[in-house]
């Protein structure tokens, strides 16, 4: 009974557990990544075309925001207001001081997870698959604390 048990349990986390990366696809992983690089290197090259490719035209981009007058406050922000801060150099850094990565999180379909780090901030994308195009549907930001000063 007791091997019963266990092997119920080794199946169920293997059921529920998300891919690693191992697991995942090389060429759908490189999509991915290049959409999300689009995206980051667009906004610090100052690019609003390549920033544009990477988004879905109904994005929801969005961070945590609690205020006094919202307990459940969201920083909300459209396509069109990424795309036109980008425009105006808002995150535009000369390259010598990039230092991003992308790391695709999980993949189910037509549907990804991927996580997107600069010294500025922290992004998570929901990315969907529309034909052999990988765009960002959903993106949840965070910006990273500014170091203490000494």
């Amino acid at each position: 009974m007791r091997t019963l048990m266990a092997g119920l349990a080794l199946a169920c986390a293997l059921i529920v557990t998300p891919a690693v990366a191992a697991d995942l696809d090389p060429v759908t992983v490189q999509a991915i990544e290049n959409t999300a690089y689009d995206y980051v290197d667009g906004q610090l090259e100052g690019d609003a075309a390549r920033v544009a490719r990477s988004l879905h035209p109904d994005l929801a981009k969005r961070a945590v925001k609690p205020s006094p007058d919202e307990t459940l406050g969201l920083r909300r922000m459209t396509k069109e207001e990424l795309v036109d801060l980008t425009r105006r150099g808002v995150l535009k850094t000369p390259k010598e001081n990039w230092d991003r990565s992308v790391k695709v999180l999980d993949i189910a379909g037509d549907a990804a997870v991927a996580r997107v780090e600069t010294p500025w901030f922290v992004d998570y994308f929901h990315l969907g698959r529309f034909g052999d195009r990988w765009v960002i549907v959903n993106a949840m930001w965070q910006p990273k604390p500014k170091p203490a000063a000494d």
